[in-house]
């Protein structure tokens, strides 16, 4: 079952499924985005896919860095509602940690939109969000772990990477864990909780930590985000791996450029569930613009797509295919 499923996701996304219909344009509008950290790529990724949406349907779009901590977050949203702009974008954070600003949003009748905000795409009525895009968390878990599974014929030993202050985050390392525990044969060896902004100086000690205290049973990782693998390839070389060997890594999300790279290299990763940073962003303006037209959400989401050494080409992310076009002739622009 797990190789069926890898097998599919490989596949995904050739051909466009998304919506074909929807509203011209409404011209003249402001979005602020709303972004946790500039330095995850995931925000950084789809804050940029964002803008160039935003330049392409006329509007104008600013991104306000939340800096990774509550109070940065809580200071750009406090400054996102002063711009008094069309829409705000809540961009990879949990509504609840800046609760009284998204009130504050709300009464003041400005339309939210999440990207990695609530467990599930949607709409949302609490926190009220006029609609959160992302893949479906229960769908990136499982294909993480399916691959786990299917590359090592079930016999796996794992290191799982999260980062449990992100709701997101925890409830889909979580179902990575019970996924592979489901398989008889395979152990989940350590859940290592490192919080995203401190991935670049704890990730190289707990590897480090981890390749004495498990040698050969380490395997496979499997991390919430690229960029733990980022950090971790320094040590797992200083400790004598090779970039194309054991533990084989798999980032469940985000797919950034750096993961393309190390995947196509084999450089300490060897697969990414990537989200479609560049069309989520784009989705996300054409929410905000059924959103000012009146009508209700679209409702897409896009499919779970693997990336992995077997079939990567020369590009530095995923996209569906056809997702410009479609939303471009939506528009009429």
């Amino acid at each position: 079952m797990a190789r069926q499923a890898v097998a599919r996701a490989e596949e995904a996304g050739a051909v466009w499924t998304g919506p074909t219909t929807g509203p011209r344009a409404v011209p003249g509008k402001r979005v602020v985005v709303v972004a946790e950290s500039m330095t995850n790529p995931g925000v950084a990724g789809v804050a940029r896919g964002v803008q160039g949406a935003g330049r392409s349907i006329g509007w104008d779009v600013r991104v306000l860095d939340g800096q990774g901590g509550p109070a940065g977050i809580k200071a750009a949203f406090g400054e996102a509602i002063a711009l008094a702009p069309s829409g705000i974008v809540i961009a990879g954070f949990d509504p609840a940690s800046a609760a009284q600003e998204v009130g504050r949003a709300n009464a003041a009748r400005i339309p939210l939109i999440g990207w990695h905000a609530v467990a599930a795409p949607g709409p949302s009525s609490t926190p009220r969000l006029f609609t959160n895009v992302t893949t479906r968390v229960e769908d990136v878990a499982h294909i993480s772990a399916d691959w786990v599974i299917a590359r090592s014929n079930g016999r796996a030993g794992v290191v799982i990477f999260t980062d449990s202050s992100i709701p997101f985050a925890e409830r889909k390392s979580q179902l990575i864990r019970q996924r592979v525990e489901a398989c008889a044969d395979a152990t989940v060896l350590a859940y290592e909780n490192i919080p995203i902004p401190d991935a670049t100086t704890r990730t190289p000690q707990e590897v480090a930590s981890l390749l004495v205290r498990f040698g050969d049973r380490w395997t496979h990782s499997v991390a919430i985000n690229d960029l733990y693998f980022a950090e971790a390839a320094p040590a797992l070389q200083a400790g004598g791996r090779r970039g194309d060997g054991a533990p084989y890594s798999i980032g469940a999300g985000d797919g950034d450029p750096s993961a393309f790279a190390r995947i196509r290299n084999r450089h300490f990763q060897s697969a990414t569930v990537p989200e479609p940073l560049d069309q989520q962003g784009t989705q996300i303006i054409d929410e905000f613009n059924r959103a000012f037209a009146g009508r209700p959400p679209s409702g897409y989401v896009a499919p779970v797509h693997l990336t992995t050494v077997d079939n990567i080409d020369a590009t530095t992310s995923w996209n569906p295919k056809g997702y410009q076009e479609a939303y471009r002739r939506i528009w009429g622009v």
